[in-house]
């Protein structure tokens, strides 16, 4: 193994979103962050990187604001991002996303294995990274909650709805990652101020070569609301507690939650 990638998406922060009393979203004093998600792909990168003696790099995709995200990934331990600032991005769908970065990974070289992660703090579609294998040709696994690379080979464990599963596959291939494969470090001032020095480069949607038919979305979304949970508010207002909690029991049975 001699090269990483890992791909990241710059969103905004779900905590600073507000809902308006009309239920839209009011995103206005919003600030934006590396996706969740991805930081446990970030942190995997570096930590192979850092147990292999191999370089790994990172790539984005967004709108001209993603060039705000690379001080912040470049001081969680990659050696470059190349990113991509397009307006192409406000409507992308995963179909568009894993176009243009399939394009962008043959343009800037070949990599041995590419981390994502499992899906992202906005839309969490989890079909970018399957999209970019096949567009790619190579093996993509997913949900995976622990990673290693044993004698030039990927042993993945996946984690899946009833079981575990193991797999080892031959380099080159794509990785999706869970939460909980990791803790993401926090960069120290050591860190952010080497980032700094770090190299960055700009991709160029018109350099990549595409087709109309590749940047048009499949998926369009026509407006977001938030959600409002509606409570049945059920009281029980018997004497003895302990007749309270079998009948909240029981209508936790009766409703299947317990």
């Amino acid at each position: 193994m001699q090269k990483l990638l890992v791909c990241y998406k710059w969103v905004l922060d779900e905590q600073d979103i507000k809902i308006a009393g009309d239920l839209s979203l009011d995103t206005g004093r919003a600030k934006y962050k590396i996706s969740d998600y991805d930081k446990n792909a970030i942190e995997e990168g570096a930590l192979l990187a850092e147990k292999h003696g191999v370089g790994v790099e990172a790539l984005t995709f967004g709108t001209a604001a993603a060039k705000q995200s690379l001080k912040d990934a470049l001081s969680r331990g990659l050696d470059k991002v190349y990113w991509i600032g397009d307006a192409t991005s406000e409507q992308a769908d995963a179909f568009v996303t894993a176009n243009i970065l399939a394009a962008a990974i043959k343009k800037i070289g070949q990599y041995d294995l590419i981390l994502c992660g499992e899906g992202s703090s906005d839309s969490y579609s989890q079909q970018t990274a399957p999209r970019l294998a096949a567009l790619l040709g190579i093996p993509a696994i997913t949900f995976v909650q622990k990673l290693t690379v044993v004698d030039g080979k990927v042993v993945a464990t996946r984690k899946l709805g009833d079981c575990i599963e193991e797999i080892t596959v031959t380099g080159p291939a794509i990785v999706s990652v869970l939460p909980e494969i990791n803790k993401p470090r926090i960069p120290g001032l050591k860190q952010v101020m080497a980032a700094a020095k770090k190299p960055s480069e700009e991709v160029k949607i018109s350099e990549l070569g595409l087709k109309a038919g590749e940047l048009s979305p499949k998926v369009r979304v026509l407006s977001v609301k938030g959600y409002v949970m509606d409570r049945k508010k059920v009281i029980f207002k018997e004497a003895n507690q302990a007749d309270n909690v079998a009948k909240l029991v029981a209508s936790l049975a009766q409703e299947g939650m317990c």
